[in-house]
C-alpha cells in the first residue's frame, strides 16, 4: 500500500492497474488484521466461563466486544444511506457548494485525525521498540469519572468513565496525525486523501463484523438495489461523488501533468462504499476459514499465521474480476457504473458456489461471530421454560 502510495506520485501508472492494485492490497491487509476480532471474541467466552466456575472472578482489563450488524440493521442500512445520499445532494443543490465542502471537509479531518492515529501508533510503537523498549513503553494515565443522574437509557451507566491511558507512540502517532490533518484541510492533495481514505478502509473492514453470513447477504443485496437506482435512476449519486471534496473516495491520477486550465491533474474515482461494505463480507469469510482451519486465538491471534484460505481467496478474486468488468463496460460506454451491481454477485456467487463444491453449505451458513447474544438468548429461553415447568408442577 505504501509502495504505490509513493509511486503514484512519481511514476504514472495506468489508473485501472493503479486502481486494482490498491483496492487488492487494501483488501487483503485489512481483512488479514480483522482476524483480531475472532481473539477477542474468544476472551470473551473464556472470561465468561470463568465467571461461571468462579462468580467473584474478575478480569484484570476491560475486554473489548465486537461491533457486529443486526439482520435488522442490515435490512434498514440502504434506507439510511439513501436519506443521507439525498440530504447530501440537497445541500449541494441549495446551498453553496464551497460551504457544504467547507463542513463536510472539517468533519472527516477530525475523524481522520483519529483513524490516522490508530492506524499508525502500532507501526510508531513497531519502531521505537526497536530503540527503546522503556520509551515506547512510557505511559500517561489519568483517572476520571463522573458521576450523572441521568437515565441509564439516554446516558448509559454513572460514572462515566473518561480515563486516559496513552503511551509515548500513540502520543506521537496523535500529534502527527493532527498536523497531516490540518496540512489535508488546507491543501486538499489527492495523495493526502487518499492517506485518509485508506486508513477509513482500513479501520472499518478491521473493526467491524457483519456477524453472519445471511446478515452479510441481505446488506450486500440491499445495497447491490441502492446503488443501482441511485446511479441509473436518478443523477444524485454522480453529482454528489463529483461535487464532494472529501476523503469518502480514493482517487486514481489518469495522467500526472496537471490540466492548464484549472491546475490539477485529471483523476477517476472509486468510492469508499465499493470498498468497505465487500471487505465486510471478505474479512467474515476470512474468519470463517481460520474458524475451519481451527488456527489458535489465545493468548493472542498471528494475523499472519499460513491456513487454507478456499473462501476468502476464491471471493477475493472474484472481486477483482467484478471491479474489473466495472471499469471495462465504465470505459467502454463512457457513463458512470454502480460497482456494486458487479461486485455483490461477483462475491455472494463465488462464496456460495465454493461452499458447495466444499459440501459446507450448512457450516457457511450456520456460522456466526454473535456467540454472547445467541448464548444469553439460549440462556433466557431456557430458564423460561424451566419456570414455566416448575409452575406447570405446582398447579398439578
Amino acid at each position: 500500500i505504501c509502495g504505490l502510495w509513493v509511486a503514484s506520485q512519481y511514476v504514472e501508472i495506468h489508473y485501472v492497474v493503479h486502481l486494482l492494485a490498491l483496492v487488492t492490497a487494501i483488501l487483503y491487509a485489512a481483512c488479514h488484521s480483522s482476524l483480531v476480532l475472532l481473539e477477542e471474541q474468544a476472551k470473551v467466552k473464556d472470561e465468561k466461563e470463568k465467571s461461571k466456575k468462579d462468580p467473584n472472578y474478575k478480569s484484570e482489563e476491560p475486554l473489548t466486544r465486537t461491533e457486529t450488524l443486526g439482520k435488522e440493521e442490515a435490512m434498514q442500512f440502504p434506507i439510511m444511506g439513501s436519506a443521507s445520499l439525498f440530504s447530501l445532494y440537497l445541500a449541494f443543490k441549495f446551498l453553496p457548494r464551497d460551504l457544504v465542502n467547507l463542513l463536510i471537509s472539517f468533519y472527516f479531518c477530525m475523524v481522520g485525525w483519529v483513524a490516522l492515529s490508530i492506524t499508525f501508533a502500532p507501526l510508531l510503537t513497531t519502531i521505537i521498540s526497536s530503540i527503546s523498549t522503556s520509551l515506547s513503553e512510557k505511559k500517561v494515565e489519568k483517572e476520571i469519572k463522573i458521576n450523572h443522574s441521568l437515565p441509564e437509557w439516554l446516558a448509559g451507566e454513572s460514572p462515566w468513565d473518561l480515563s486516559i491511558e496513552i503511551t509515548f507512540p500513540e502520543i506521537l502517532s496523535f500529534i502527527g496525525s493532527a498536523i497531516f490533518s490540518v496540512f489535508y484541510f488546507k491543501y486538499k492533495h489527492w495523495a493526502m486523501n487518499n492517506v485518509l481514505g485508506i486508513c477509513f478502509c482500513l479501520q472499518g473492514i478491521e473493526r467491524f463484523s457483519l456477524g453472519t453470513y445471511k446478515i452479510g447477504a441481505i446488506l450486500l443485496v440491499g445495497l447491490f438495489f441502492y446503488d443501482i437506482f441511485w446511479v441509473f435512476g436518478t443523477e444524485v449519486m454522480v453529482t454528489v461523488a463529483k461535487n464532494l471534496d472529501g476523503p469518502i473516495k480514493i482517487l486514481f491520477p489518469r495522467t500526472l501533468v496537471p490540466n492548464e486550465e484549472t491546475g490539477k491533474i485529471e483523476t477517476s474515482l472509486l468510492g469508499l462504499g465499493d470498498i468497505v461494505i465487500p471487505g465486510f463480507f471478505l474479512a467474515l469469510l476470512l474468519r470463517f476459514d481460520a474458524h475451519n482451519a481451527k488456527i489458535k486465538l489465545l493468548p493472542t491471534v498471528d494475523i499472519y499465521s499460513n491456513f487454507p484460505k478456499p473462501y476468502f481467496h476464491w471471493t477475493l478474486v472474484s472481486y477483482i474480476l467484478g471491479m474489473g468488468t466495472t471499469m471495462y463496460v465504465m470505459i467502454t460506454f463512457q457513463a458512470a457504473q454502480p460497482a456494486l451491481l458487479y461486485l455483490v454477485p461477483a462475491c455472494l456467487g463465488s462464496s456460495f458456489i465454493c461452499a458447495i463444491v466444499r459440501g459446507e453449505l450448512k457450516e457457511l451458513l450456520s456460522y456466526s461471530e454473535e456467540e454472547e447474544e445467541e448464548e444469553e438468548e439460549a440462556e433466557t429461553k431456557s430458564d423460561g421454560e424451566e419456570k414455566v415447568d416448575s409452575e406447570t408442577k405446582k398447579e398439578n
